[in-house]
């Protein structure tokens, strides 16, 4: 089941002039590796060449990695309803350098790249409309970050005197729970109504 994909591959390879750093075959999909700066000659070939025919994008995404010098991975995942194949690109950049807007290649990258640099915060140069597309106006920080705190930075209330939605920061009892039967998060330390139907425990001795 790989053999093809691998021709595949080394067919890419070949005929893309270092554009690909890397190829490789996992969990029946070919994987490639590009620098940003070929990423569109690439995303171009593989949508017209005669044996790839890739001319569906199914999806944008991040991945981070921030013990990584270039901590983010940009992934595309592509289709090719001609030759029934799937083939996956990845480019990695970090919190700096922006990567090529694909949407010149295929109009559907626009709102995908859009989600990545909202959720992740990866730039992407060129883009006709490159703002937030999940997150509020105003939010701060990108979610999907590994460092981004579970609790956000600020929350949102309905204040009932301004009647509309209020930000405020994010203000917790304690920064985690200790789970040591001491923190008021515990629960109230009166006898709750049907615990008295409770039998003891017995006393060993």
């Amino acid at each position: 089941m790989d053999q093809p994909l691998k021709e595949l591959g080394d067919h890419i390879v070949q005929a893309t002039a270092g554009a690909v750093t890397n190829c490789s075959v996992r969990l029946g999909e070919l994987m490639l590796e590009c620098p940003p700066g070929k990423l569109l000659a690439l995303l171009a070939f593989l949508r017209d060449d005669p044996k790839c025919l890739f001319k569906q994008l199914i999806d944008i995404c991040g991945v981070d990695w921030p013990e990584r010098e270039k901590r983010f991975d940009v992934v595309y995942n592509l289709l090719s309803l001609k030759n029934n194949q799937r083939i996956r690109i990845k480019v990695m950049t970090d919190e700096s350098t922006p990567v090529p807007s694909a949407a010149p290649v295929y109009s559907a990258a626009g709102w995908f790249e859009r989600e990545t640099y909202d959720l992740y915060g990866v730039w992407f140069s060129d883009h006709p409309d490159l703002r937030r597309i999940l997150t509020d106006y105003g939010f701060e920080g990108h979610p999907l970050r590994k460092d981004f705190p579970l609790t956000g930075f600020v929350e949102l209330r309905w204040d009932d005197v301004q009647k509309r939605v209020v930000y405020e920061p994010v203000k917790l009892t304690q920064e985690f729970r200790r789970f040591d039967f001491l923190s008021p998060w515990e629960g109230a330390q009166q006898v709750l109504p049907g615990d008295e139907k409770a039998q003891p425990a017995a006393k060993t001795s």
